[in-house]
């Protein structure tokens, strides 16, 4: 009895720094994997120029073996016809037909979605979302980004827009959004906002440990810092991210009362920081969903890390 091979596909995840590449198995198995600069502010020409030389590098690691296609998990909107519109971060870039331009060059098939849901499609494959047919998939780090699975597949909205979890409103009269909306979650906890508010609370607590951390200057705040912080006692950043989970579960409990979901899935950095403030997204979103639902809620952490980008990408083609 012969074993039959595992099928081989290239997934891409496309980031406004790095693109990071990597071969991947059908059974969820990175074999080789590479990382190059974006350029992403040198306009999407040179950036294809960068997916196509991670795609190259990964390709002469294949041995030989072939490769079903390449899927690509980008920042935007992304429509079903592979065209990408206004990724944030990326320069001269409105609207562009990404998977034709990357499908030119290899001749193979090309398939992209959003980042966030292609990491969610990978947690729902090869993840925390593997026993679960319904959930809602949070990336909590730069931004808040997000997928919702719903019976097992991708639910895309109209146009592949919909799981944009970071920008529903929880204070109309909040502060600014980079959408340009108010008071948007992400307006709260997205990476740039919660250092800006912790600067702002370290001025009435220059003994944190979150600024010795930061080698004492608060324009160096970052997250990482924070967590650390927490890890190492210090009460206000537990504090904080505290109070920044609390604010996140408002708006998953608001999206888990629509689509009548009971699991959220969390992934990204700042998800990272410790079982406290999962507690802490945890009680907040049983305090915001409906009664029913409340003894059923599960917020658990994602399992893929930093591979959900790629596992999630290769995973639209395999």
């Amino acid at each position: 009895m012969t074993t039959q091979e595992p099928t081989l596909a290239i997934g891409v995840d496309l980031g406004a720094t790095t693109i990071k590449t990597g071969l991947v198995s059908s059974s969820g198995e990175i074999l080789y994997q590479t990382k190059l600069p974006t350029r992403a502010l040198d306009g999407p020409g040179a950036v294809v120029e960068q997916i196509a030389a991670s795609v190259r590098d990964v390709l002469n690691h294949a041995n030989g073996k072939d490769t079903v296609g390449i899927g690509i998990g980008a920042p935007g909107v992304v429509g079903s016809d592979g065209v990408v519109k206004s990724p944030p971060n990326f320069k001269a870039w409105d609207t562009f037909p990404l998977a034709k331009e990357v499908q030119n060059l290899f001749d193979t098939t090309v398939r992209i979605e959003n980042d966030a849901n292609a990491a969610a499609l990978a947690e729902a494959r090869f993840g925390a979302g593997k026993e679960h047919n319904n959930f809602l998939f949070v990336i909590w780090g730069t931004g808040v980004g997000g997928g919702i699975i719903l019976d097992g597949k991708l639910y895309r909205g109209t146009t592949g827009g919909a799981g944009e979890i970071g920008h529903v409103c929880i204070d109309y009269d909040g502060p600014l959004c980079n959408c340009g909306s108010r008071g948007c979650v992400e307006a709260f906890v997205g990476q740039r906002y919660l250092s800006q508010r912790t600067a702002e609370r370290l001025k009435n607590h220059r003994d944190s440990r979150i600024l010795q951390l930061a080698g004492g200057n608060i324009e160096n705040i970052e997250p990482y810092y924070i967590a650390q912080a927490a890890h190492e006692g210090d009460a206000l950043a537990k504090e904080i991210l505290i109070e920044a989970g609390t604010l996140l579960g408002v708006a998953l409990g608001g999206v888990m009362n629509i689509f009548d979901l009971r699991v959220s899935i969390i992934g990204g950095g700042v998800s990272g920081a410790g079982e406290f403030v999962f507690e802490a997204i945890r009680n907040s979103v049983q305090a915001h969903v409906l009664k029913h639902l409340r003894p059923e809620i599960r917020v658990v952490p994602a399992k893929l890390g930093n591979s959900a980008g790629i596992l999630g990408a290769a995973g639209l083609v395999l």
